[in-house]
């Protein structure tokens, strides 16, 4: 085939996913290819996969076919989560050329090459994940108004439920002097607003390289904010997600009087019974997660908490469910992602008895959605008639408006004739649209 020229990202997962798609775009225009939308004519399709849950999966083959049905004749790779999960799973779709390892990855532009000179399908390069152990740097820009940057991979947690350790590899992290050099390229190569720090497991930032080849633990996750906070001069950062038991009382202290740190916390809980707690193989216990929220509220009353939960999990008994149900519903939190559980191939919870039929583990779902409705729409109606920043993003909700998020994570519509995309502007909240979002007026615009 003719050399490729043009190449058409997809990213699926989490915003750690995104900030990896950006940087291999990246890493491909420098080598001369050309970026072109998903749906376009391109000569190679690069699909990122997660494979968090089975829908997942399900995702990631729906995008091979639409690859395919936008150019039968381009390259499809597929890289991510799931291809270093199921490498030759994914090599037997029809139509994949290529699956590349987390590591391999990285090495995208040579694989491209050997395809363009010698086209095959079914080709796998993907090594152990126990071998990957370096750290290999991300950031988006460009593609979002908020830029997420890559300062931890990997986890070390054996978490009952999750396959991401076997992805991922273990815990490491980007050095505190390359996290500062990343940060002030982009202070003065581009106009961010806004930076979301991301990870697999985000709080156990601080383990490196020792010099000898081996890994350890030589800083942490409170030193890297400390860091980010006295020296950068981009004026928003956002803690993607950080675990309860690494979300500890100087981590919160430090939020709130931060200068650059937003008050908003996502906070995995997973499930509210201490039973299904311990099956799961989480790292703390109910009664520390519920210290961890209410010294969130305690410290900063108008911060906003986010909570992971899954549902459906093996062995979750209506008593159980009805257990979390009730500790959610009293808990000052502001809104959930519910996930439906999913088994995954090679996690202990596989093997566990008492599996919960799939139109229950639905049913679940729906219920504590609603309730994550009613809890956002509460938090969102304390905060009617007060003044918050908002980053305005070019995202746009009808000919009138744009969208932006306020400091404390409260989705606001903007006026198109007062505001522009990547502005930070200070308005006073009105009243809460039938979606879901907060209207707003004119207070002040932020220098």
């Amino acid at each position: 085939m003719a050399t490729p020229r043009t190449v058409a990202l997809h990213t699926l997962g989490c915003k750690l996913n995104y900030s990896e798609s950006s940087q291999l775009g990246r890493q491909l225009e420098a080598k001369g290819y050309g970026i072109v939308p998903f749906r376009a004519n391109a000569d190679v399709y690069v699909i990122n996969t997660c494979s968090v849950t089975d829908f997942a999966d399900r995702k990631c083959r729906k995008a091979i076919r639409d690859a395919r049905r936008s150019n039968p004749e381009g390259l499809v790779i597929v890289t991510g989560c799931y291809a270093q999960l199921k490498p030759e799973e994914i090599a037997q779709i029809d139509g994949v050329n290529l699956v590349l390892g987390a590591a391999e990855k990285w090495r995208m532009t040579e694989y491209i090459d050997e395809l363009a000179h010698s086209p095959m399908t079914g080709m796998v390069h993907c090594g152990d994940i126990a071998d990957h152990v370096e750290f290999s740097g991300s950031f988006s820009v460009k593609d979002r108004t908020r830029t997420f940057l890559k300062v931890q991979d990997g986890c070390d947690y054996k978490c009952s439920f999750c396959t991401i350790p076997q992805a991922r590899g273990v815990s490491r992290s980007m050095p505190l002097d390359q996290v500062m050099t990343q940060i002030s390229y982009l202070e003065n190569e581009s106009d961010v607003q806004e930076i979301v720090l991301t990870g697999i497991n985000l709080g156990d930032y601080g383990i490196l390289p020792d010099g000898t080849g081996k890994l350890r633990r030589q800083l942490t996750f409170l030193d890297l904010i400390r860091e980010i906070d006295e020296k950068s001069s981009i004026p928003r950062f956002r803690i993607s997600s950080i675990e309860p038991n690494l979300c500890d009382d100087e981590v919160i202290e430090m939020v709130a009087g931060s200068r650059r740190f937003m008050p908003h916390f996502h906070m995995p809980l997973q499930s509210g019974s201490p039973e299904m707690l311990r099956s799961m193989r989480r790292r703390y216990t109910r009664d520390l997660y519920t210290e961890r929220v209410h010294k969130i509220k305690e410290t900063m009353p108008h911060a906003c908490i986010g909570v992971d939960v899954i549902v459906g999990y093996p062995g979750e008994t209506d008593a159980h469910f009805a257990d979390t149900q009730q500790y959610l519903a009293g808990l000052p939190i502001d809104y959930l992602h519910v996930f439906t559980y999913s088994e995954r191939a090679g996690t202990p919870a596989t093997e566990m008895a008492a599996a919960v039929p799939m139109h229950i583990r639905r049913e679940r779902n729906s219920i504590l959605r609603a309730l994550s409705h009613d809890k956002k729409m509460a938090f969102y109606d304390r905060h009617r008639h007060s003044s918050r920043t908002v980053l305005c993003e070019a995202k746009s909700s009808d000919e009138r408006h744009w969208e932006g998020y306020t400091d404390n994570y409260i989705r606001v519509l903007l006026d198109k004739a007062h505001h522009q995309p990547n502005e930070l502007t200070t308005v006073q909240l009105c009243d809460i649209t039938p979606e879901g979002l907060m209207t707003s007026s004119i207070a002040a615009t932020v220098s």
